[in-house]
């Protein structure tokens, strides 16, 4: 496991050991952060049930402006801080010991880009991506990890469906919060 690109580029991550973390494959890392290319330069992305914190950690390499990594798993924590040491990205970063759940209901912060990855066989984001749609910016998008054979989550309200890619065994669901149109004209 490794940065993509960036600042960070080629510097190498550890994963937590066990069965709960699942670190996403390089391809679907691509996948993803080809997809919202343009939307990372400047961003306060949230990365929920966080693992090793490769997805913020790509995503700060990127240009994010800044990252929130929340797990609840000790192990996790450990291995994120670990990673930021390594790819020299904790100024940017904070990391938060906490349930996912008690995170995204109540933080008063709102971001430009959230990535949804827990644990799979949990029906996770179908509770989370409500909750996280009223967390989102004007603009952002919401990012949802998950098994393929689930069910395609449901379209939260004020947020629209950008795409879903398949990857094997791993689909990625994008959800938009569209720019309110005064601020168009």
């Amino acid at each position: 496991m490794r940065v993509i690109t960036g600042i960070a580029r080629g510097r190498r991550l550890t994963a937590p050991e066990g069965l709960d973390v699942r670190p996403t494959t390089d391809k679907v890392k691509e996948g993803i952060f080809s997809a919202i290319q343009f939307q990372i330069e400047g961003a306060y992305v949230l990365d929920l049930f966080a693992g090793s914190g490769q997805m913020g950690i790509e995503a700060l390499s990127r240009g994010a402006k800044r990252a929130v990594f929340v797990d609840n798993s000790q192990r996790s924590i450990r291995c994120v801080n670990e990673n930021l040491r390594t790819t020299k990205l904790e100024r940017q970063a904070e990391v938060i010991s906490r349930d996912s759940y008690d995170f995204i209901k109540l933080t008063r912060q709102a971001f430009d880009i959230i990535i949804l990855d827990p644990p799979y066989r949990h029906d996770h984001i179908a509770k989370l991506l409500p909750i996280a749609a009223r967390k989102l910016k004007e603009g952002g998008c919401v990012i949802c990890e998950y098994e393929s054979d689930m069910e395609e989550p449901a379209v939260p309200e004020g947020l629209t469906l950008r795409k879903t890619y398949h990857y094997g065994s791993i689909n990625v669901t994008i959800f938009d919060r569209p720019e309110s149109e005064a601020d168009e004209e």
